[in-house]
């Protein structure tokens, strides 16, 4: 049995409930395929979300970490291709606003998605979910993590299967804020297990 470590955000801005906590709530302790989820939560954090999940995969030794990340707005499941080595964007949960700064002073400019992207894109579109991949990460925490588990991967466990993938708002969200496009939680659940599932299959 293979080990993933699925991570999702805590709320952050003004969207007072995040769906990607809830699928990690949700999927910890499923068994998809060959691989047994390891559910984490992450905080809203420039300061402690890159410490935080390194210190889960020195915990969990996992074979894969899929990380995701809330991109309201969007309307599809979006894969991301690529991390970059910023720190930019609106203050966090914690009033930390980092501007044009490294994520690693020693990193490379930008990491690729060790994640089989576009075999998870091919999968959602044949289970009628759409979706496509994303070229930019932007440079908030969503790219803070997906750059630091690149980082690791790259330098230390090249083994390791790591990136992100960004996902709409759900339902619930799109009702508080209006006219933003959203996904049923259902679908949002059924999304990030195709995506698995692809991961087993690459």
């Amino acid at each position: 049995m293979r080990k993933l470590l699925l991570t999702g955000f805590e709320p952050f801005l003004d969207f007072t409930v995040n769906p990607t906590m809830k699928i990690v709530e949700e999927l910890d302790g499923d068994l998809i395929g060959d691989y047994e989820i390891i559910g984490k939560i992450m905080p809203v954090d420039f300061n402690a979300s890159g410490k935080m999940l390194l210190d889960f995969v020195a915990e969990e030794n996992p074979d894969a970490v899929i990380s995701l990340g809330l991109a309201a707005g969007r309307y599809k499941i979006t894969p991301e291709r690529i991390a970059i080595n910023v720190k930019d964007g609106a203050a966090d949960n914690e009033g930390n606003k980092p501007i044009d700064e490294p994520i690693r002073e020693e990193g490379e400019p930008a990491y690729l998605s060790a994640l089989p992207i576009r075999k998870m894109v091919d999968s959602l579109l044949a289970n009628g979910l759409p979706a496509t991949i994303s070229n930019t990460a932007g440079a908030y925490l969503c790219n803070n993590v997906m750059y630091e588990g690149l980082h690791y991967a790259k330098t230390t466990k090249p083994e390791m299967k790591t990136g992100f993938i960004h996902i709409p708002a759900s339902h619930e969200l799109a009702i508080q804020h209006g006219r933003i496009p959203s996904w049923s939680h259902e679908d949002l659940l059924r999304g990030v297990r195709i995506c698995i599932e692809a991961l087993e299959e690459a």
